[in-house]
């Protein structure tokens, strides 16, 4: 047998398939202009000859070309190159990125999501909203799953209901009433991916471009994203130690719609929404027909003997929605959420979930329903609120030790994080880009400010065991005791 002719430099050994190189350099020479319009193309047994390839390889090449519209055949003739390609602009190789062009609100939002978007990496102290979740019981989860009967898998694999599966709103409403005082009934929960696009849906359903909507200030930065999303505009509300001021926030911002709180656990400085305030804002809510956005997203922590229940609960509520969400109590990947809405509200934000993305996955609506009615969660999360404050007291006795008492952080009956705040106006941002060269994540307050002054830093807590808390304030106990000594204490977080 005579030796195989060496291929050509053009084809050369490795990974991609003979054919499929063989075809991209047909097609880049046609879209270059090498081979004209109209020219007739060799024979394939003499390309596979020039090539050093079989001809099934030129074959399978060619009619891949002219099923892609980039070679006619003609009987008897041979193959041409199609018209039209040889007048196309020869492509230019990019070598650096182009800035996407977006729009006046799209920029706006980036601009916010870079803000407090976390990062795409391991969580690692101090980052803050990191539930633990080596604990989370996956076994018992992957068991329920496999219990799922064979007729409920076939529904679950059907397009489903945009407003949830009904166990699962049963379940969560029931949930609701026994965990958070809040009465609802079913058909009121509205199954959403994570407390994201509940804002997000709600925004768009409830508000026009140009509306104005309060918002805590400091406070949760993904809400202002999603407002802007709709094109709406955050009016920030000043903190004090009973919470948001309404009556100072409405006498600033008359035209305001709509008002997103966080009265069980304000996000970020922990203070809780005293009765008053709470009663003050559904007043208000009454008296301009305005809504009353209540964002619950750690209401579950509380670890006092007495737990605060939701606002819903109150009877004045009627103009209040609902927000909770899983990724806490659960954990982050999990994504599935709810609110709850008055009832003439469910038909329309149920049509507009399903343009969304129609619906969540059913087969975790189905294992989160059973995980629920058969008590798993309550059992996960009284875990949970035993572990977490035996790792908030850790942590603060690490950071007095490791400051020599500089940084004293009072105890705190609920959330997942600890602040410590200094002095108004002081650059926090220093002490966080230390850290973070350090490898730990100390979130300044200042990031999520608006207009307020408030300054200090945010310590996560709850996802870390005492190894990586004690490693956390290691790296950076000669930066945080310089500055604790430095900047002073206004005020940490208050005390239970």
């Amino acid at each position: 047998m005579p030796p195989r002719r060496a291929k050509s430099s053009a084809i050369a050994a490795g990974d991609t398939p003979l054919r499929l190189q063989v075809y991209r350099q047909l097609r880049s020479a046609i879209e270059q202009g090498n081979l004209k319009p109209g020219a007739r193309l060799p024979p394939t047994r003499e390309q596979a000859g020039q090539l050093g390839v079989s001809r099934n390889t030129v074959l399978w090449a060619m009619e891949r070309l002219r099923a892609e519209g980039y070679v006619l055949a003609h009987v008897g003739r041979g193959s041409f190159v199609a018209p039209g390609f040889g007048e196309r602009p020869q492509r230019k190789r990019v070598t650096r990125s182009v800035a996407p062009v977006l729009s006046r609100r799209g920029q706006a939002i980036a601009d916010i999501a870079l803000r407090w978007q976390p990062p795409l990496q391991p969580a690692v102290p101090f980052r803050i909203g990191a539930p633990e979740v080596e604990s989370f019981p996956y076994a018992l989860w992957d068991r329920l799953s496999r219990q799922v009967p064979q007729a409920e898998r076939c529904a679950l694999a059907q397009y489903l209901d945009p407003a949830g599966w009904p166990p699962l709103r049963e379940s969560i409403a029931q949930w609701l009433w026994a965990s958070r005082g809040l009465r609802c009934d079913p058909a009121q929960v509205l199954v959403c991916s994570g407390s994201q696009q509940a804002l997000d849906l709600i925004g768009r359903m409830l508000l026009d471009p140009g509306d104005e909507v309060m918002v805590e200030d400091p406070g949760y930065p993904g809400i202002r994203a999603a407002l802007l999303g709709q094109g709406a505009v955050a009016r920030p509300v000043p903190l004090d130690e009973q919470g948001m001021d309404i009556e100072q926030g409405a006498a600033r911002w008359p035209r305001a719609k709509l008002v997103v709180a966080t009265p069980g656990c304000q996000f970020p400085t922990g203070v809780r929404m005293s009765l008053p305030r709470r009663l003050a804002l559904l007043a208000w809510a009454r008296a301009h027909e305005g809504w009353v956005v209540e964002d619950d997203y750690d209401g579950e922590f509380q670890y006092g003997a007495h737990r605060l229940p939701a606002m819903g609960s109150l009877l004045q509520a009627d103009r209040t929605l609902y927000v909770g969400t899983f990724s806490k109590a659960l954990h982050p990947g999990l994504r599935l959420g709810f609110i709850v809405l008055p009832p003439a509200l469910v038909p329309a934000f149920a049509v507009a979930r399903a343009v969304a993305d129609r619906h969540a996955p059913g087969d975790q609506q189905a294992v989160l329903a059973r995980f629920i009615g058969e008590g798993h969660l309550l059992r996960h999360l009284n875990r949970m609120r035993e572990l977490y404050p035996a790792r908030q007291a850790a942590l603060r006795h690490m950071l007095a030790e490791a400051t020599d008492g500089a940084l004293r952080l009072p105890p705190l009956d609920h959330g997942l994080h600890l602040l410590h705040e200094v002095r108004s106006g002081s650059d926090d941002q220093v002490l966080s880009a230390r850290a973070a060269q350090a490898g730990v994540m100390l979130a300044p307050l200042s990031r999520y400010a608006i207009e307020s002054t408030r300054r200090g830093w945010l310590f996560g807590y709850a996802g870390y065991d005492e190894a990586a808390l004690q490693r956390a304030v290691d790296a950076i106990a000669p930066q945080l005791r310089h500055m604790a000594v430095r900047l002073g204490t206004a005020s940490s977080t208050a005390p239970a």
